[in-house]
């Protein structure tokens, strides 16, 4: 039998439970993990074949989407929710605003900023995985595609280009194209490697989403280096949350709405 997320015997102390599969969260849990005011729990998606071991008790899987999640909340009588995961799980996090107004379950985003363009980037800016290949254009190209693998398919509509597939676990099923690369790793990636593997494979143009943080933000130094061009997947805000940057933020935040009484003064 699995162990329980929460200690159900414990009164006065106020649960939280964290949407994870972020840096972020995971500094988020392994700070709370440590604190004796609250009785916190993660729970990870399931996306990644073998996550990285939580500081805080971890639930693995979906709920069922928003009225699963709304009954968890019910159940395990949950003080706060936090929506930590990755920036472009939009349907995660709009479950999550839904259950919480269902529920009126407080709830804040913890979601690291969006990387801006600077000086010598070379952006070329999209809304989708599928605008960014076709942006490609029909001669054919070394691109390094540093997506993930839930939407690399995309890709087997411009078979012209060679591709340079980086992700956490295999794309399944396997990329029908004549000329692929699969690297299988997960950052933080520093710049000077990312240097080493846009040189190694003759790459002149990357396809990367915003996803922000410091963890991936090599490989867009990288092309800065070498004038490397990066198609850019922007972010779509997904649901009308209050937010805060960084895991700092995320513990005034949780200080100010679940602190005890007498900590408050009253």
């Amino acid at each position: 039998m699995a162990e329980p997320l929460f200690d159900m015997s414990a009164t006065g102390r106020p649960r939280i439970l964290i949407l994870g599969g972020t840096t972020e969260a995971r500094q988020l849990a392994e700070r709370l993990a440590s604190d004796s005011r609250y009785d916190a729990a993660i729970s990870l998606a399931g996306r990644t074949a073998d996550p990285r071991p939580q500081p805080l008790p971890t639930r693995i899987g979906g709920f069922g989407g928003a009225e699963g999640l709304a009954a968890f909340l019910r159940e395990r009588r949950i003080a706060l929710l936090v929506d930590a995961t990755h920036p472009f799980a939009a349907r995660i996090s709009l479950n999550a605003a839904t259950a919480a107004e269902m529920t009126g379950t407080p709830l804040f985003a913890l979601r690291r900023p969006a990387w801006e363009a600077g000086p010598g980037d070379r952006w070329t800016c999209v809304d989708s995985v599928a605008e960014a290949v076709s942006v490609l254009g029909d001669a054919p190209r070394r691109v390094f595609l540093a997506i993930g693998r839930q939407e690399a398919f995309h890709c087997e509509k411009a078979p012209q280009h060679s591709y340079v597939v980086r992700s956490v676990d295999p794309v399944m099923p396997p990329l029908d194209l004549p000329d692929v690369t699969t690297i299988l790793a997960s950052g933080p990636f520093a710049q000077a490697d990312e240097v080493d593997l846009l040189e190694r494979h003759r790459i002149n143009v990357i396809v990367a989403k915003n996803s922000g943080g410091a963890a991936t933000y090599g490989k867009i130094a990288a092309a800065r280096q070498l004038g490397v061009e990066v198609v850019m997947v922007e972010r779509h805000r997904s649901a009308d949350v209050q937010s805060v940057g960084d895991c700092d933020a995320a513990l005034e935040r949780i200080h100010q709405w679940l602190s005890p009484v007498k900590d408050r003064g009253v």
